[in-house]
């Protein structure tokens, strides 16, 4: 059976055409397309037309070549959301979550619910872009899309109803909004009357690996193919990611390590209480209703954006990374996730306006400051992780990292020294791996996520990282936690 997978990542997207043969995985990409922000009439926005437009590309490519697929699926980041009409059309593109107008949104929304109260609903962190705030804000600003809003649809839900048109309100990408209630797994009710909404605006509630429905006729006639199904995979990028995890218990902690990292662990109920209130932590929705409780960190967005700006610095990623490696180490370390990190006009001044605020030498050219981005997210990998053993209901022995960030050697081998346990890298792709396997459960090809994961893990090949040099980490981290130190203390959930 061959699936076709739809992976949309904050900076780029792409088409995968994946089969399981032989008790293992294939994959070929179709098709690879940026995903760039715009910025216009002072907002940025998200272009759902042309995502759209790149699904129908890949799909023709799909029926030229005559290969019959068993279904679709689509996984996308999180939080963002589009506005459908009463008469069914899309109102505007999206705004992106990196939209300045939440700013400030999060303490006014908690004048109306306190944010204890915010913590103990729904267990998810606190970003000022969660789905929550930017409703809210628009709410305040008598937005004229959310006002004519019939439906509110998640990116990968607002793609499959463009699919299908079928609206539904998929459970992972759900759980990253801060709308819903772990336990009752239903948007809370109060949370959204302050804003004026119904639950019935979400669209029915659907899980993963549950078809959605198949392609409406102008699709199949746009593309050349059937009425194939679209399948819900975890919606949530993330959650596709852990779910290609290739785990063999659940004693690991896995860290998903693309623009965004994503440090966390997977278990059966929610942690909400006072200590992962106070870390800022979050419980998003998982597979087979397992839940994600992680931290979000900034990950390769810093170098992403440095990269942008330098003028004398090798096009090859790989050089880049080696040459940090001639840099002087534990020069200087910021903190990634500073606010000011999050999307500043230039990433270069703002890390070395922070390294000049804190007192420690500035990274002057390409290669000290990328030394400084790969040792600061290891220290800050290292302290989130020491967060997580003191709330995790097991031991964590190793770290799994998947995503394009398991490439880079040099960090994965700092990650290892800083933390102190092995590092396992692989899959990168993990997002499309785990969005193919839930379409292979949806189709009866395996039961759960432990032959999902067994039928990964021997088919890619795995890289381990031994901790070296954990007397010298373990001095840098000292440093390290002086620059970010948890403010948030004794408080009851």
């Amino acid at each position: 059976m061959n699936f076709f997978a739809i992976d949309l990542g904050a900076t780029s997207g792409r088409t995968i055409l994946g089969s399981i043969e032989g008790g293992k995985l294939q994959q070929r990409e179709l098709t690879r397309f940026p995903n760039p922000i715009i910025q216009t009439g002072g907002h940025f926005f998200w272009d759902i037309y042309a995502l759209y437009q790149e699904i129908i590309r890949g799909l023709r490519i799909v029926a030229n070549e005559g290969i019959e697929i068993q279904s679709i699926g689509i996984d996308t980041w999180g939080v963002d959301f589009v506005c459908i009409g009463r008469d069914g059309g899309i109102l505007r593109n999206p705004y992106c979550y990196r939209d300045p107008h939440t700013n400030g949104m999060m303490d006014e929304y908690f004048k109306l619910i306190p944010k204890e109260q915010v913590y103990k609903k729904t267990g998810i962190q606190f970003m000022n872009f969660n789905s929550l705030f930017q409703l809210f804000t628009m709410h305040q600003h008598g937005d004229s899309a959310l006002e004519a809003a019939d439906k509110i649809l998640f990116i990968p839900d607002a793609l499959m109803y463009m699919l299908t048109g079928e609206a539904v309100c998929e459970y992972t990408i759900l759980s990253t909004s801060q709308l819903l209630d772990p336990r009752t797994r239903h948007i809370d009710k109060e949370l959204i009357d302050v804003i004026g909404l119904k639950e019935s605006q979400f669209g029915r509630y659907v899980n993963p690996s549950e078809v959605v429905g198949v392609l409406t006729p102008e699709v199949q006639q746009l593309t050349g193919l059937g009425a194939v199904p679209v399948v819900a995979v975890a919606g949530h990028d993330t959650g596709a990611a852990v779910a290609a995890v290739p785990a063999s218990d659940e004693r690991f902690a896995y860290l998903s390590c693309g623009t965004w990292s994503l440090l966390g662990i997977e278990t059966q109920d929610a942690i909400i209480n006072s200590k992962s209130y106070a870390y800022n932590f979050t419980n998003e929705g998982g597979i087979e209703g397992t839940t994600r409780f992680l931290k979000n960190i900034c990950g390769m967005w810093l170098l992403e954006r440095c990269r942008q700006e330098w003028t004398d610095a090798p096009t090859d990623i790989n050089q880049v990374n080696a040459d940090a490696m001639q840099a002087e180490p534990f020069r200087s370390l910021i903190n990634p996730d500073d606010p000011r990190f999050a999307n500043p006009t230039s990433m270069v001044d703002a890390i070395q306006d922070y390294c000049k605020e804190t007192g420690q030498p500035i990274p002057e050219d390409y290669r000290q400051q990328a030394r400084c981005i790969f040792e600061s997210l290891a220290l800050r990998y290292r302290q989130v992780l020491e967060y997580l053993r003191e709330l995790a209901p097991f031991p964590i022995e190793r770290l799994h990292v998947i995503g394009g960030g398991s490439r880079n050697t040099h960090l994965m081998q700092m990650t290892a020294d800083s933390i102190g346990i092995p590092v396992l890298t692989g899959p990168v792709e993990g997002t499309a791996i785990g969005n193919i396997m839930l379409q292979a459960k949806a189709a009866g090809l395996v039961n759960d996520r432990f032959e999902m994961r067994k039928v990964i893990a021997d088919s890619i090949e795995l890289k381990t990282y031994q901790p070296q040099d954990t007397a010298v980490w373990d001095a840098a981290f000292e440093h390290f936690s002086h620059l970010l130190p948890l403010t948030s203390k004794n408080i009851t959930i």
